[in-house]
C-alpha cells in the first residue's frame, strides 16, 4: 500500500455509514459520501426501456400498472415537490434523472418469513442521478413513496448512497364499511391515494350490510323494512331487484368499479371486493325472503335456493371483481348451525375457485363442529378472540389476516370500539415490549401471538364499521378516523421502526403533500379570508373576489346592485370555483329569502353538502349531507333580512343566525333500534354555488375564513 493509503481508506469508511432514514414507513439506507444530490436538478424520470411494459403478475390485482404507467403517475406526483419533469424511455441513467428499472436480485427482497416479496426495491442515490429498481413495477413504485418523502423532508436534498427495502407483510391497508354507508367513488379514489402514500397496498370494501336486526325488538315486517344496502348495481336478469330502485344512486355501476379499481391499482392498491353471508345478509333476505331464518339477517342455509341464490349473485359480480382475492363475509352466523355454515362456506369457496381461480378469505367466526372444517385453502381475517384464536389456526395450517379488534373504529359512537385509531396502540402494542406489529394479535398476552417470522400471519387490515348506519357521519368523517393514526399503522404494517416522538415531528410536513387527494377538503388561500363577495360591481357577469385569491364567480340569471345578489327566479345562480371547505371554517353572509322560494331551497350548494330552506314539508334550515338531513329547530324569516354564520369547528358543524345563540347540527342515532343518541356532525361548508335549485331572494356580504 502507498504511503497514506490507509488514511484514505480509514477516511473512505467514515464517510460509509449505515442510517436509518426517517419516513413513512423508516428506510434503512447506506450512506456512502458527505454530498447531497438535489432533487431541483431532475430534468426528466427514464423508463429502462427493457422493463417500460412489465408489469407485477405476483401481486394482488389483476390489472397491475406497467411501470412506464407508475412512471407517468410518478411525474404527476413530483408536482407536490415544486417538480414538473417529463417522463422518457431510455437505456440508463443520465445526469439529472431519476431511473426507474427492475432488479435482476431477488435476494435482496424478502419478507418477514423469508419469502421473496415482488415490493421490494432498491434506492441508489448518486451526485448527478437518482436509480430506483424494484423486484417488480410495484416495487419500483413504493421506491418513488420513499423518494417522494425523503425530498420533502430533506428540503429536496438526498444522502448520496444506496439501500434496499422490503415489506414484512403481504398484505397492508384498511377495510370499510360500505354497505352501512354508502360512500362516493370519488372518496374510495381518495382513501387509496391516502394509503398508497404510506405503502399500504390493499383497500378492503364491505359492500353489503345492514343494521342491526333486533329480533327481540322488530317484526318481520319491520325486519323487512330495516336498513340494509348492497352496492352493486348490475341490470342481469339474476340479481334484478337485489338492489332497489331508491338506492340505484347510492350503487356502483360495473363502469364505476372499473373506474375505482383502476384508479387504485394506478397507486399500488388492490380492492379487495366483500360480499356478506350468510350472516350480516339482510338485504339478500328483503330479496328474497323466503331464504331468511327466524332472525331474517341471517340466511337459511337448508333451504334449497339459498347456495344457488348465492352463486347466481358471485356468477354476476365475480367477473367485475379485478382482484385475485374476494372475501365472502360469513361472520356471526348461528353457531347452532355449525355444519350448515361450514357447508355454505367450503361450497362458495369450491365454486367461486374453480369458476374464477380467486382465493377466498372469511371472517374469523367460532362454528364447532365435530364432522367438519373449513377447508384450509380458505384465508381467516381473524377479529376478536371470542370468535377464534389466530394463533390456534396457524398451528392447524390456516393462514391468518390479522383484523384484531384492538384496531377497529367504529363511526362516531359504539359502547366497545373508539372512533380513532389508537396510536399509542401502534407504538407500544406489544405485550412482550415495544411496538406492534401485524404478527401482534393480543396486545395484552404474548403468548396468543406468533414469532414475527410465521408464514401464517398475511398481514393486516385496520377495519372500520358503520354500525350505525348513514346518518351517523359523513362521508369524510371516516377519513378523519384514520387521518392521524393510520401513517403510524402504516409503518408497522410495512416493518418500520418509527418512534411516536418521530411521527409526530414529521407527521404534518409528509401529510401537506400526499399526492391524489384533498381529502382534508383544504383550500390554498393568502390569508384567513379565502373568500369574499362583497356584491359591489358585476362585470359581464363575473362577480368579483375580494379576498385576493381570485376565486371569482360567475353569475347566471342572477344580478348585483349596491351590494345586493339578487336571485329573482328558481334558477338564478353563482357558481364559484370552489367545492366544499372542511374543517375549520366560518361562512358568513346576509340573507333575505323571499316567501316566494319553496320549502326544500338550496340556499349554498356543493358536491358534499347543501344548506337549505327546509326538509320535505318543514320549513326548519337543514344541512343536507350523503342523502341525509341534519335539521335545526330554527327557520329562517321570510323577506327580512337576517345574518347568518355557518361554522365548522373540529367535528362539529353549528349555525349562528339573527343574533342567537349558536345552534348545533346534530345526528340522531338509533342504537339498536332501543335507545337514541345524539353526536355531533361535521359537514363540510357547500360552496359550488349559490342559490339555484328553486332559492329565490337577496343574499350580501358573503364571506368564508379558514378559521372557527
Amino acid at each position: 500500500m502507498r504511503p497514506g493509503g490507509v488514511f484514505i481508506f480509514t477516511a473512505l469508511l467514515a464517510v460509509a455509514y449505515a442510517k436509518t432514514l426517517i419516513g413513512i414507513p423508516t428506510f434503512d439506507f447506506d450512506v456512502t459520501s458527505t454530498a447531497q444530490f438535489s432533487l431541483s436538478q431532475v430534468t426528466r424520470i427514464l423508463v429502462d426501456s427493457r422493463f417500460q411494459s412489465t408489469v407485477d403478475l405476483n401481486g394482488k390485482t389483476l390489472i397491475p400498472p406497467t411501470l412506464f404507467a407508475f412512471a407517468e403517475t410518478f411525474a404527476s406526483d413530483l408536482v407536490e415537490l415544486g417538480l414538473q419533469v417529463p417522463v422518457q424511455v431510455a437505456s440508463s441513467a443520465q445526469p439529472g434523472s431519476i431511473f426507474l428499472t427492475i432488479s435482476s436480485d431477488d435476494r435482496l427482497y424478502l419478507d418477514a418469513a423469508g419469502r421473496n416479496t415482488s415490493e421490494g426495491y432498491t434506492l441508489t442515490v448518486g451526485t448527478e442521478s437518482v436509480i430506483i429498481s424494484g423486484a417488480s413495477p410495484l416495487g419500483t413504485w413504493w421506491g418513488t413513496r420513499t423518494l417522494i418523502q425523503q425530498g420533502k423532508l430533506g428540503g429536496l436534498k438526498l444522502p448520496i448512497g444506496s439501500g434496499s427495502d422490503a415489506p414484512g407483510w403481504g398484505t397492508r391497508g384498511v377495510m370499510l364499511d360500505a354497505g352501512r354507508h354508502y360512500y362516493p367513488p370519488e372518496f374510495l379514489i381518495e382513501i387509496c391515494a391516502y394509503l398508497s402514500f404510506f405503502k399500504q397496498n390493499t383497500f378492503h370494501v364491505h359492500l353489503s350490510d345492514n343494521l342491526f336486526n333486533n329480533v327481540d325488538i322488530y317484526s318481520r315486517e319491520r325486519s323487512l323494512d330495516l336498513y340494509a344496502a348492497f352496492r352493486l348495481n348490475s341490470d342481469d336478469s339474476a340479481v334484478a331487484g337485489l338492489v332497489r330502485p331508491y338506492r340505484f344512486n347510492e350503487s356502483y355501476t360495473r363502469e364505476t368499479f372499473d373506474d375505482i379499481q383502476s384508479s387504485c391499482a394506478a397507486r399500488g392498491v388492490t380492492i379487495i371486493p366483500e360480499i356478506e353471508a350468510p350472516g350480516h345478509a339482510l338485504v339478500i333476505v328483503q330479496w328474497k325472503p323466503k331464504l331468511g331464518l327466524a332472525d331474517l339477517s341471517l340466511l337459511n342455509i337448508s333451504h334449497p335456493e339459498t347456495i344457488p341464490t348465492m352463486k347466481a349473485i358471485w356468477t354476476t359480480f365475480l367477473p367485475w371483481f379485478h382482484s385475485k382475492t374476494v372475501h365472502i363475509g360469513a361472520d356471526e352466523y348461528d353457531s347452532l348451525l355449525a355444519n350448515d355454515y361450514i357447508l355454505f362456506v367450503n361450497t362458495l369457496s369450491s365454486f367461486i375457485g374453480s369458476s374464477s381461480g380467486k382465493d377466498i378469505r372469511i371472517w374469523g367466526t367460532n362454528e364447532p363442529s365435530n364432522t367438519s372444517t373449513v377447508s384450509r385453502n380458505i384465508t381467516i381475517q381473524h377479529w376478536e378472540f371470542f370468535e377464534d384464536n389466530p394463533f390456534d389456526l396457524i398451528k392447524q395450517n390456516y393462514s391468518v389476516l390479522n383484523s384484531d379488534d384492538g384496531f377497529y373504529i367504529v363511526g362516531k359512537f359504539s359502547g366497545s370500539y373508539p372512533q380513532q385509531l389508537n396510536v399509542t396502540r401502534i407504538f407500544e402494542g406489544n405485550p412482550a415490549g415495544g411496538a406492534w406489529a401485524p404478527n401482534i394479535f393480543d396486545t395484552n398476552n404474548a403468548t396468543n401471538n406468533p414469532p414475527r417470522d410465521d408464514p401464517g400471519v398475511v398481514g393486516h387490515i385496520a377495519a372500520q364499521w358503520n354500525d350505525y348506519g348513514p346518518n351517523a357521519t359523513v362521508v369524510t368523517e371516516a377519513y378523519y378516523s384514520w387521518r392521524d393514526g393510520l401513517p403510524a399503522l402504516a409503518d408497522k404494517q410495512w416493518g418500520g421502526v418509527l418512534t411516536r416522538a418521530q411521527y409526530d415531528t414529521i407527521f404534518d410536513t409528509l401529510h401537506s403533500i400526499i399526492p391524489g387527494q384533498n381529502l382534508d377538503r383544504a383550500i390554498v388561500s393568502k390569508t384567513d379570508v379565502i373568500l369574499r363577495y362583497d356584491f359591489t360591481t358585476a362585470s359581464r357577469g363575473t362577480i368579483v373576489d375580494s379576498s385576493g385569491n381570485g376565486y371569482d364567480g360567475t353569475c347566471v340569471a342572477c344580478s348585483v346592485s349596491n351590494g345586493v345578489l339578487s336571485l329573482s327566479s328558481p334558477n338564478s345562480r353563482l357558481t364559484t370555483p370552489l367545492s366544499s371547505k372542511g374543517r375549520n371554517y366560518t361562512l358568513s353572509f346576509s340573507i333575505n329569502p323571499s316567501s316566494h322560494a319553496p320549502i326544500g331551497a338550496s340556499i349554498l350548494s356543493g358536491p358534499e353538502s347543501s344548506l337549505v330552506l327546509g326538509n320535505g314539508t318543514v320549513q326548519n334550515l337543514a344541512l343536507i349531507s350523503a342523502n341525509q338531513a341534519y335539521v335545526l329547530n330554527y327557520t329562517l324569516p321570510r323577506d327580512a333580512w337576517t345574518d347568518v354564520a355557518l361554522i365548522g369547528r373540529g367535528n362539529a358543524t353549528f349555525l349562528r343566525a339573527g343574533g342567537r345563540p349558536e345552534m348545533q347540527f346534530l345526528a340522531v342515532l338509533g342504537i339498536n333500534g332501543d335507545s337514541f343518541e345524539w353526536q355531533p356532525i361535521a359537514v363540510e361548508a357547500p360552496l359550488a354555488q349559490i342559490g339555484g335549485n328553486g332559492f329565490v331572494g337577496g343574499i350580501s356580504n358573503l364571506q368564508l375564513l379558514g378559521s372557527a
